[in-house]
């Protein structure tokens, strides 16, 4: 059985005697990136800074959320409001795994230049096993690009440090438990965040359909979780189809997008079962999103597909 205590006590040693001067951590405030911010802090106390940056397509309020943690724990960090640039940057683009390197590759120019105003050599990300195995590792065949694996581009000038690299969700939820890490249990968010749950090009208009369509959906499924109706799925949120097809609104004939929702249980997302939501949960999540969104959205669908063959994620 894997030993939280035994791993944080050897990860810190190795962290210390190999980072000799400052470093920077890329922190969304997701469970991995916050432990691996955490252990690194240990080791290496004030000479870690945490970097967040909004890329633009984070979910509704999450900035916000992310800089209160980071008050509450005490880090020293830095938020970056980058969301011009990605955006620029995501012009024309409708391939995900194109998606997914841009990103990632827009990411480590922001973290190299805030390191040299820092005066830090080393990168720190929280980069668990599943996101190199689905990258392909040379001896398994790619799933899909993770940002943070095939978005490093050749030529970064920074050491790259992953104290979770050969871990497990689970795992490092055992990390945040025994540490004491208020995010432990939060359920994972990709890297490249919304972007991922559009399909097709990603602009502003599209992100914020998307962003509303995600809100709703969590907020009713953590509603009906607290009030007993249903157990809390371990992945929940929509994502936006490119599709358009005809509805009705106001007896008249309305033409628009179709949000999927989606929600999985698991243990360390390298499979995945979809989740029974009761029908009444999934009435009330259509019937905002259709009514709330009624400009773009006139059709909601639910995926019932499991890992294999599908992935968790649609991009």
């Amino acid at each position: 059985m894997f030993d939280a205590e035994a791993f944080v006590n050897e990860e810190v040693k190795r962290i210390r005697d190999t980072i000799r001067g400052k470093a920077i951590i890329a922190c969304s405030g997701g469970v991995d990136s916050t432990v691996a911010a955490a252990l690194v802090s240990k080791a290496i106390g004030d000479r870690l800074l945490t970097v967040y940056v909004d890329n633009g397509f984070m979910r509704k309020g999450e900035t916000r959320e992310v800089e209160d943690l980071f008050k509450r724990v005490g880090m020293n960090y830095l938020l970056v409001d980058a969301s011009d640039d990605f955006f620029s940057a995501m012009i024309g683009i409708i391939d995900p795994e194109e998606k997914r390197k841009i990103i990632g590759n827009q990411f480590i120019r922001i973290f190299e230049r805030e390191a040299k105003k820092y005066g830090a050599s080393y990168l720190v990300q929280g980069t668990i096993a599943p996101d190199w195995i689905e990258s392909g590792d040379g001896t398994r065949g790619k799933i899909k690009t993770h940002h943070n694996v095939g978005g490093i581009p050749d030529d970064m000038d920074l050491e790259l440090i992953e104290p979770l690299r050969d871990l497990y969700k689970d795992e490092v939820r055992m990390i945040a438990r025994y540490l004491g890490v208020e995010v432990a249990e939060r359920q994972p968010f990709p890297g490249p965040a919304l972007a991922v749950r559009i399909i097709g090009e990603v602009n502003r208009e599209s992100v914020a359909i998307v962003r509303e369509a995600c809100a709703i959906v969590e907020e009713e499924m953590e509603r009906a979780a607290k009030a007993g109706t249903m157990i809390l799925p371990w992945q929940y949120f929509a994502v936006l189809l490119p599709s358009h097809t005809v509805g009705v609104r106001d007896s008249a004939r309305a033409y628009g997008r179709t949000i999927a929702v989606r929600a999985v249980e698991s243990i360390d997302g390298m499979d995945a079962a979809y989740s029974k939501i009761p029908h009444e949960i999934l009435d009330r999540i259509s019937t905002r999103i259709t009514d709330e969104l009624n400009d773009s959205i006139n059709r909601v669908v639910y995926d019932i597909t499991n890992k294999p063959p599908a992935t968790i994620e649609y991009e």
